[in-house]
C-alpha cells in the first residue's frame, strides 16, 4: 500500500481561466497528493486540457491560487512548472523518430564530459532508468521510429522522469493503443505511484481509470462536477457526473423541494 501524504503536493484553489469572452474554467478545485493517481475526466470541451495547461504553465490562471506543498506559487510559463517539479507528457509525445531511445530521453539536457556529449554515461543512466521502471525495450540504441505505440508512450513517460519531478501529468496515455500496449502503460502508471509521485491521468477510458486511479475528479463545462474515491464509486456514478445526469431538471426540482421542506 502506497502512503498518501497529508498535505497535497499540488492544489488548485478556485482557479478560473478565460479566453476573451469564453470562460474555460470557473472556480476549479483539485488536489494531488504524493503517491496518488488522480484521474481527470470529462466530456469533450469540459476544460481538462485547459486545466492541465494552467498547471504546466502554458496558460497562466486569471483567478484563484495554485499551491505547491502547501505554499502559494505563481506558474506563468512552462519553466516555472518544471522548476517546481511538474512534468507533462502530452498526447503527441513530442518524440524524434530519427533519434534513438537515449537521444530522446536526454534531448535538450544532454550530459557532457570535458565539453563533449557523454554518450556512455547517458546510455548507462538510460538503461538504469528503464530497468527501475521495468520498461522492456529491445535496445536503448534503437530508433524511436522502430518502436510500437506503447513503447513510445513509456519512453515519453520515462523522459519526463529525468528531471526528478514530484507530479507527472499524462494526457490520454492509452489513446489509440492496443490491449497489450495499454496494459504496459497502466503498469508504468502504477510504478510511478510506487515511487511516491503524484500522477494526474487524463483519460476517456473508464476501464483504465478504474484500474489505476485512486481518485476521480470530474469536470463539466469548466467546473467541478464531483470528486470520487474509485474504490467506493460505481462506473455509473462517474459516467452520470461526466454527462450531467446528476444535474438535470428532475434532480434540481428534488433538491429545491428538499430545501423547502427543511425550512
Amino acid at each position: 500500500m502506497v502512503h498518501v501524504s497529508a498535505t497535497p503536493v499540488l492544489a488548485l484553489r478556485g482557479v478560473s481561466k478565460r479566453f476573451g469572452a469564453v470562460q474555460a474554467l470557473t472556480d476549479v478545485e483539485l488536489e494531488v497528493h504524493a503517491g496518488e493517481v488522480v484521474a481527470l475526466v470529462g466530456d469533450n470541451g469540459a476544460g481538462k486540457s485547459t486545466l492541465v495547461k494552467t498547471i504546466a504553465g502554458v496558460h497562466p490562471i486569471d483567478e484563484g491560487v495554485i499551491e505547491w506543498e502547501g505554499k502559494a506559487v505563481s506558474i506563468n510559463k512552462p519553466h516555472d512548472a518544471s522548476g517546481l517539479g511538474v512534468a507533462t507528457v502530452y498526447q503527441d509525445l513530442a518524440l524524434c523518430d530519427n533519434l534513438d531511445v537515449v537521444g530522446n530521453l536526454y534531448l535538450g539536457r544532454e550530459l557532457k564530459h570535458r565539453g563533449a556529449i557523454d554518450e556512455v554515461t547517458m546510455e548507462q543512466k538510460a538503461r538504469e532508468l528503464l530497468s527501475t521502471l521495468s520498461i522492456r525495450i529491445p535496445s536503448v540504441r534503437i530508433p524511436i521510429a522502430s518502436l510500437s505505440g506503447g513503447q513510445r508512450q513509456v519512453v515519453a513517460i520515462a523522459r519526463a522522469l529525468i528531471g526528478d519531478p514530484k507530479v507527472v501529468i499524462l494526457d490520454e496515455p492509452t489513446a489509440a493503443l492496443g490491449v497489450e500496449q495499454t496494459a504496459q502503460v497502466l503498469d508504468l502508471v502504477e510504478r510511478l505511484r510506487e515511487r511516491n509521485l503524484g500522477v494526474i491521468l487524463i483519460s476517456h477510458n473508464m476501464a483504465d481509470v478504474k484500474a489505476v486511479a485512486d481518485t476521480v475528479a470530474v469536470l463539466r463545462l469548466g467546473k467541478n462536477n464531483g470528486s470520487f474515491s474509485v474504490k467506493d464509486t460505481s462506473h455509473e456514478e462517474i459516467i452520470a457526473a461526466i454527462t450531467g445526469a446528476t444535474d438535470n431538471a428532475v434532480t434540481r426540482r428534488a433538491g429545491r423541494r428538499s430545501a423547502e421542506a427543511a425550512k
